[in-house]
């Protein structure tokens, strides 16, 4: 038997170092055949149809290029911004979705939206849009009688859409520059100036909203979150789902060219 034993594991031992040897060669050959099938360029590389520089005006800045001063902050911020969306705050946006059905979901975006027209009048007055103020205040004033509190945009129907502005567009439309991109803890895309504008409009709804309206703790807690809950339900962004290994980066550039079109929109409209 021990004869046997050792003469089984020799046997074996020279299959593996067979099987071994083999491997090696045989390795190298699928090198080789790979690099006989790499496409050789033998003639000129043809340009792209498309460039950057012939898509955009003489001396416009390029928008693909964005300032980043604390990308690592951004990064790490973008990081824990996406396990605070997936197990914290999309979960209770899901579960907020589950128990409210699509017609009551509609009902309380739209009362968000009516209660929020105050800092659309404030900004809009600041750029002397005083067109756009109009159309904010009967807004607000259909939809919160004919609208039953803003449950349903009555004004809408009526050919008045709403005329959406914030701080930070108000910034831009005199001539702010952005600053530095920010990616904000749970709010996202940012920068220094829309985040400048993002305190104002809040400092606005807080003297000036509901909030001051009814002077109730319990009030102003529930009104903060189902608010943001609804402002969650409706962003149909969810992070790391692009595709892209350099989602951050597409993100930033982005926001970036979204914010600086809103501004043009503004100044066009003046």
């Amino acid at each position: 038997m021990p004869c046997s034993t050792s003469h089984g594991k020799a046997t074996r031992s020279s299959r593996a170092a067979t099987r071994g040897n083999l491997l090696v060669p045989l390795l190298f050959l699928l090198l080789l055949s790979a690099c006989s099938t790499a496409p050789v360029v033998t003639g000129p590389v043809e340009p792209p149809l498309r460039r950057y520089e012939d898509l955009v005006k003489p001396g416009q800045p390029n928008m693909l290029d964005v300032k980043d001063e604390v990308e690592g902050f951004n990064r790490g911020s973008y990081r824990f911004n996406y396990y605070f969306d997936e197990y914290l705050y999309r979960p209770v946006v899901r579960g907020y979705e589950f128990i409210m059905p699509n017609y009551l979901e509609d009902r309380v975006s739209d009362a968000i939206d009516n209660l929020g027209e105050i800092t659309n009048l404030t900004n809009n007055l600041m750029q002397f849009n005083l067109k756009a103020a109009g159309i904010t205040v009967s807004r607000f004033v259909i939809n919160s009688t004919v609208g039953v509190g803003g449950l349903w945009d009555q004004a809408k129907k009526m050919g008045l859409k709403r005329q959406t502005e914030d701080f930070g567009l108000t910034l831009g439309h005199y001539g702010t520059g952005s600053g530095s991109y920010l990616m904000l803890p749970v709010l996202g895309a940012s920068n220094v100036r829309d985040t400048t504008g993002l305190a104002a409009d809040l400092a606005t709804s807080n003297y000036l909203g509901p909030v001051a309206w009814i002077n109730d703790t319990t009030f102003t807690y529930a009104y903060s979150g189902i608010y943001a809950v609804d402002r969650r339900h409706r962003t149909p962004f969810r992070y790391r789902q692009t595709g892209s290994p350099f989602e951050y980066e597409l993100i930033r550039s982005l926001y970036t060219m979204k914010r600086d079109y809103d501004i043009s929109q503004t100044n066009e409209t003046k």
